[in-house]
């Protein structure tokens, strides 16, 4: 984190910090972010791919104008087919290991073949897609759309919901994430909700802003109480081998 943020004040990109703690840079092209998430990898004394990873959170419902999807960056718009190859061209090219909502949430055949495509390279998160919701997850398991769910308690409205969620993305095979969301307190109970429900991963943004350390901080005190063993990409494993393809 820090030495991202050492090379974006190296390249004048670097403007603030947003609301989940991660940097608010100035870039050309999307490009140009992966480009730099790999040099401070380097930078930071790791090897990209093999000791740090990244995950990208397209949010592709975000990028749709007039029914294709659309890069403010670069002026480029896409319809589903140019994404995938975007996002396939990314793959290829960065060591990405995680990508969640690729597609927007009603583009379903769009979800389903970039699946296909991918095969078991990558855990593909639902998060839009899937809506905490076990109706979504099961669907999208019998269509191998994806291969893992992001769970949000107060996105489903009740604990029963999300654990129903999770329930289905278990029978599924599907790798499991419990979520913080973007406007969040230094309440650390999503943190105990993902041990108690061997969920495998947690996302509570960066390692800024008081609400996001809270949590790692009690990620921590836990790992430390229950003498718990960090596993590292052994995580994504469930995902990985989830399905047929």
């Amino acid at each position: 984190y820090r030495a991202a943020g050492a090379l974006m004040d190296e390249a004048g990109t670097r403007f603030g910090v947003a609301d989940e703690g991660g940097y608010w840079p100035a870039f050309d092209s999307n490009e140009e972010a992966l480009t730099m998430l790999v040099r401070a990898i380097e930078r930071a004394g790791h090897s990209p791919g093999d000791e740090v990873a990244i995950s990208l959170d397209v949010a592709a419902s975000e990028l749709v104008r007039d029914g294709r999807y659309h890069f403010e960056l670069d002026g480029r718009d896409f319809d589903s087919d140019g994404l995938a190859e975007v996002l396939l061209g990314w793959l290829d090219r960065y060591p990405v290991v995680s990508i969640e909502d690729p597609f927007a949430e009603d583009d379903r055949e769009a979800w389903i073949r970039f699946a296909s495509a991918v095969g078991r390279r990558v855990q593909i998160i639902g998060d839009d897609y899937l809506t905490t919701n076990a109706a979504r997850v099961d669907a999208a398991a019998a269509d191998l759309a994806c291969n893992a769910v992001l769970l949000k308690p107060n996105q489903a409205g009740t604990l029963s919901e999300t654990l129903a969620a999770l329930q289905a993305a278990v029978r599924a095979g599907f790798g499991t994430i419990v979520s913080a969301r973007s406007g969040e307190t230094e309440d650390v109970a999503i943190v105990h909700l993902a041990v108690g429900w061997n969920a495998g991963q947690l996302k509570v943004g960066s390692v800024a802003r008081g609400e996001r350390t809270a949590k790692w901080n009690e990620g921590l005190r836990i790992e430390e109480a229950s003498g718990a063993r960090y596993i590292g990409a052994a995580a994504l494993q469930r995902a990985l081998s989830c399905g047929s393809r």
